[in-house]
């Protein structure tokens, strides 16, 4: 944790942009998979509830005196049968000092003492889980459809100005979490071998994620069909002439996330066709971290991407006409369907339990509706202190291509009969973290290898 006193800061900067009524914050419970008991071995607090108050402890609640500045814990005492079960815990208050709080009440007592409020105003957030529904609807004395429509933008709103601006101590945090997540990566491409199941891979990464502070931060993708974007099934084996896709980030202590992304070959070397591929979404990530600094728009950087992995598919014959044009109408997300990256703190993609457009978009930047544009979580300008991912990619999709092709669509920017002998590629992503810095940005954490030379020298040694 850190000290009680930024977490007393946090919440005095939560009330003065709220001003007036009652902010209730929950924390999560343990969550069981097949009876009360047997529960899933990852407890993973909501992460507002730790931002605010810092308690990586279940069942737990809070309610922030907008007008006060008061802040209230509620949870339960511990008791003889969690200590035998469970062992030695914390009570309410020594919990409370840790965060700065003066008072606590068991958490039966919540909703008797919102009914005494009177007609304050609860600002609360949207329900991710359905025991927070269920929660919100005991104690506001709501049905579930008044819940979701009483959720507070404004709370929302403040929320996202305060976490989207990663401090000093947060951004040791996030380096943390970087350095993880290098590891990771530094053991998949060291590790894998033809022969094995990507399955082996997982485990062994597993296995090093909890060596160093715990879980990944997300389930990890690791697949020779890296085509399918989000892909968390490890049954195939690693052939020679493979390429495999490894997405994972490892978390800090105080569960900061990393989120990177490698493609190596199982061989000890790319074939030509896949170094045409690959160069092609390193040079579309190395000209947005070129130009990564405040003021600029997220969007221009996915289309600034866009751009330089169609010039690039042209030069590979599998585009043609105009770049400009071809990104305009949306051609290149045949390859790139989707965003260009995320903002990353407490959450691999930041904040998004408060809603993807709160989050990544604004006032004067919206989202555009159109195939692969649509899927780009952060289109807003930058500030100086976001955290965010830049994870260009290509895609060799056989059920888009043949959806696209049966129309004909867009064919006067692809090439469809050189896809073809591409329909058993596979796909392509780099990926890493920044923070923006007021001038630039800066990579978090140890550099993954991420050349081709540096790829290939890595797996070289490893066969």
């Amino acid at each position: 944790m850190f000290s009680p006193f930024t977490y007393l800061i946090r919440r005095k900067e939560l009330a003065s942009h709220l001003g007036k009524g009652l902010a209730l914050l929950l924390g999560n419970e343990l969550s069981s998979m097949n009876y009360a008991a047997n529960y899933y071995p990852q407890f993973r607090q909501d992460s507002t509830f730790l931002y605010y108050f810092g308690l990586d402890v279940p069942g737990l609640a809070a309610i922030v005196d907008l007008e006060s500045g008061e802040s209230i814990l509620f949870g339960q005492e511990p008791t003889l049968d969690s200590m035998v079960w469970t062992g030695p815990e914390a009570g309410l208050d020594e919990l409370a000092s840790k965060c700065g709080v003066e008072k606590t009440l068991p958490i039966e007592t919540l909703g008797e003492f919102l009914s005494l409020t009177g007609d304050r105003t609860v600002h609360y957030l949207p329900s991710y889980r359905p025991e927070h529904t269920i929660k919100y609807s005991t104690w506001l004395k709501k049905n579930s459809k008044e819940v979701k429509e009483g959720v507070s933008e404004a709370l929302i709103h403040t929320i996202i100005r305060q976490r989207s601006t990663k401090v000093h101590a947060e951004i040791e945090q996030l380096d943390n979490a970087a350095n993880v997540t290098h590891a990771l990566h530094m053991t998949a491409m060291k590790y894998a071998k033809a022969g094995m199941k990507e399955s082996d891979v997982v485990a062994e990464l597993y296995a090093i994620a909890m060596r160093e502070t715990g879980y990944p931060s997300f389930p990890i993708i690791c697949t020779v069909h890296g085509e399918i974007l989000h892909n968390h099934h490890y049954h195939n084996n690693l052939k020679e002439g493979d390429l495999l896709l490894v997405d994972c980030g490892g978390e800090s202590a105080m569960h900061y996330a990393g989120d990177m992304t490698r493609t190596f070959p199982v061989s000890a070397s790319f074939t030509q066709k896949q170094k045409e591929v690959y160069q092609a979404v390193l040079d579309a990530s190395d000209q947005v971290v070129i130009n990564l600094r405040p003021g600029v728009s997220y969007k221009e950087m996915h289309l600034l991407a866009a751009r330089v992995l169609t010039e690039n598919l042209k030069a590979i014959g599998l585009m043609k006409g105009d770049v400009e044009e071809a990104v305009a109408h949306g051609a290149h997300a045949l390859f790139f369907p989707h965003g260009l990256g995320h903002m990353l703190g407490l959450d691999v993609h930041d904040m998004e339990n408060l809603g993807e457009d709160f989050v990544g978009y604004d006032s004067t930047t919206r989202r555009n509706p159109q195939f692969g544009l649509s899927a780009l979580r952060l289109g807003k300008e930058l500030q100086a202190g976001y955290a965010i991912t830049v994870e260009p990619g290509c895609y060799f999709i056989p059920g888009l291509i043949d959806n696209w092709k049966a129309s004909n669509k867009l064919e006067a920017f692809i090439n469809y009969e050189a896809l073809e002998s591409y329909r058993d590629f596979g796909g392509i992503r780099i990926e890493d973290d920044y923070i923006i810095t007021e001038n630039g940005s800066r990579l978090l954490g140890t550099p993954v290898p991420r050349t081709i030379a540096e790829v290939e020298e890595v797996r070289g040694a490893a066969l």
